[in-house]
């Protein structure tokens, strides 16, 4: 009897370590997947050559960019590279367009896995309308250096780097954070953090709740497996290759102890940031505050699919906050 019960607590023993060591390694495997910038992304976005109206391809989380427009921004604009260090010893660039008699100012923050130059139909608008601009590539993307995507999180001290920055430059200046999905993430986690009067408005367009939630979502979605164990263990292979919890990165958190105006901006037809996360974001925020929805537009795609109403909502917001 005492022989069977040994060999039942083997089993038993043996299953939990299987088990325990296959969950490490799909944690890892997700860490890599989601959060490596060297591992590829494709199983996220879709192939390039998949046909599907639901694919999305990397550059979409910031817009696509024309030839023209970023032959305007790297040509035409003028603009200057600004290399700062972060305060965990990363140097970050960024691109920075500046005009004469101007004191308003536009941080435009780029989405997941892409990078600051796709960036440049958004920058070129805001310049036209008599912005400086500053134009980051966030960590681990273009230019800058990093060994991990911090989902907006830690790139939350890189904006605000940059915010100290321009005032110390320039003390009158009025400041504007812009961001589309992870870069609106970025915007919205700055907005909770203790910023100088000069920052005056922050616009998000289709970014998340938390980082938990776009993951688990993506882990329903990709492969059909609920938050529980991987989500957890994927948590703790966070924080000790890239040294944050993933539970730990909420802008809906952040965005509840904001007091900067802010325009949330989502399409309708969003199924990769899911557009109820705009509803949920908006109720949590106790700033002043406008909501715009594009009908029929998938993820970062607002303001190609309806342009005239993108702009003109961005236009009437900023009126209200920037002289």
């Amino acid at each position: 009897m005492k022989k069977f019960k040994k060999i039942i607590i083997g089993i038993i023993v043996f299953i939990l370590l299987i088990g325990t060591i296959a969950v490490g390694f799909g944690a890892n495997y997700l860490y890599d997947l989601a959060l490596n910038p060297y591992t590829s992304k494709d199983l996220i976005f879709g192939s390039d050559d998949e046909d599907s109206d639901d694919a999305v391809n990397q550059n979409e989380t910031s817009g696509v960019s024309t030839i023209d427009d970023q032959t305007w921004l790297l040509e035409h604009s003028g603009y200057e590279d600004l290399f700062m260090t972060s305060r965990d010893g990363l140097k970050l660039h960024n691109y920075v367009l500046t005009q004469p008699n101007s004191n308003k100012w536009m941080i435009t923050v780029h989405g997941y896995t892409s990078e600051g130059v796709l960036m440049a139909p958004y920058a070129r608008k805001f310049y036209d309308m008599g912005y400086n601009v500053i134009i980051p590539d966030l960590r681990s993307h273009g230019q800058s250096e990093g060994d991990y995507i911090g989902m907006g999180w830690d790139e939350r001290f890189d904006i605000i780097d940059l915010v100290s920055y321009i005032v110390e430059n320039n003390h009158d200046a009025q400041i504007t954070l812009f961001g589309v999905s992870m870069g609106a993430a970025t915007v919205m986690n700055v907005s909770g953090e203790e910023l100088p009067s000069n920052v005056k408005a922050v616009i998000e367009d289709c970014g998340y709740t938390s980082v938990w939630d776009q993951f688990a979502y993506q882990l329903d979605d990709l492969f059909g497996l609920p938050a529980f164990p991987m989500m957890h263990t994927a948590s703790l292979v966070g924080k000790l290759r890239a040294g944050y919890w993933i539970g730990e990165a909420s802008s809906i958190e952040q965005v509840k102890k904001s007091i900067t105006p802010t325009l949330f901006i989502h399409g309708n037809a969003d199924d990769f940031v899911p557009y109820f996360m705009l509803d949920e974001l908006y109720a949590a925020s106790n700033a002043e505050k406008e909501k715009l929805v594009i009908e029929g537009a998938g993820h970062a795609k607002s303001k190609d699919v309806n342009p005239e109403l993108y702009w003109s909502t961005i236009t009437n917001f900023l009126d209200k906050y920037v002289d």
